[in-house]
């Protein structure tokens, strides 16, 4: 098990790509939480088994199909336990 933060940049935000995550979380069984953040991108934190966690950010790094992602920036962080994936608005 492990936490990693994520930001993510590029056309990510107005092109369905936090509820795209958290139904891709829910397939990967990992979870956490998604936002948008003021400079127009996304930032998560998301918990999960190892092998979870690099699924969910393979597909961070295209998102969506409207989506284009530029770059995801990921960092590894203390161990935090989420009880499900939440899309914070």
């Amino acid at each position: 098990m492990k936490t990693v933060h994520l930001q993510i940049s590029g056309k990510v935000q107005g092109v369905f790509f936090r509820a795209t995550a958290k139904e891709m979380a829910q397939l990967h069984h990992v979870s956490g939480w998604i936002k948008n953040t003021d400079d127009n991108n996304v930032e998560a934190e998301v918990t999960g088994e190892n092998e979870a966690i690099e699924k969910f950010i393979s597909w961070c790094k295209h998102g969506p199909a409207k989506a284009k992602v530029d770059h995801v920036k990921v960092t590894d962080v203390a161990l935090k336990k989420f009880t499900s994936f939440e899309v914070i608005r």
